[in-house]
């Protein structure tokens, strides 16, 4: 017997996203006893192993209704993209990254089912005046760093080096501040990133605060 029924909150959520959700736990969790059903003598272990098995499992239902709520929520205002690498840091603000030369590239958003043109600057144009490596001279150890993207709500997206250079990798990678030939707006802007070759605009921080290039360990 199903215990609790669980209605998704967005109705782009395919039917496979109607699961049943933990009363204890946010991620979705299916469970085929009810506590009458279940044996006491087993009760102790079977009841751990549930718990265990939901905090370790995230769904791709869960992980949607993530993605979602960053793309509808805004986050708090943002006025400067700070940037930092092991190098140097700088702090961007809207007119000079529209000072700098634009790309576009288009995505479609699949939450919304309709494609959108963005207009920015490569992310690696932003970096390489820190000194960051790129072209012939990213190699070796280089290749293990990686962008640490974070939005004015927290939302944080993980980026290797590598993906961003465009001798490495195809499609662009963009601090975009137009979106489909205006300005982004306050609410998702003033800066979004836009990661083109992604197949689901996870990566695609709005609100975007600040960039961070690490090492790997």
């Amino acid at each position: 017997m199903l215990l609790h029924h669980y209605q998704p909150e967005h109705a782009s959520l395919s039917p496979a996203c109607r699961r049943i959700r933990s009363p204890i736990l946010t991620s979705p969790v299916t469970s085929y006893f009810s506590p009458a059903e279940i044996p006491m003598s087993r009760t102790p272990i079977l009841a751990f192993a549930l718990l265990l098995g939901s905090a370790v499992f995230v769904s791709p239902c869960a992980r949607a209704q993530t993605e979602m709520a960053h793309e509808h929520a805004p986050g708090p205002l943002v006025t400067a993209l700070a940037i930092h690498t092991p190098a140097g840091s700088a702090t961007l603000s809207l007119e000079d990254l529209k000072a700098k030369p634009h790309i576009t590239v288009t995505v479609h958003n699949p939450h919304t089912n309709a494609d959108e043109t963005y207009s920015g600057v490569p992310l690696i144009e932003l970096l390489a005046p820190l000194g960051t490596p790129h072209g012939k001279d990213l190699h070796g150890k280089g290749l293990s760093d990686y962008i640490i993207a974070t939005g004015s709500d927290g939302y944080k997206a993980v980026i290797a080096l590598a993906e961003i250079d465009p001798e490495f990798h195809p499609g662009q990678v963009l601090v975009a501040d137009t979106m489909d030939g205006k300005p982004i707006d306050a609410k998702t802007g003033p800066f979004r990133l836009v990661v083109s070759e992604d197949k689901r605009p996870a990566r695609s921080v709005h609100n975007l605060a600040s960039i961070e290039l690490k090492a790997a360990e």
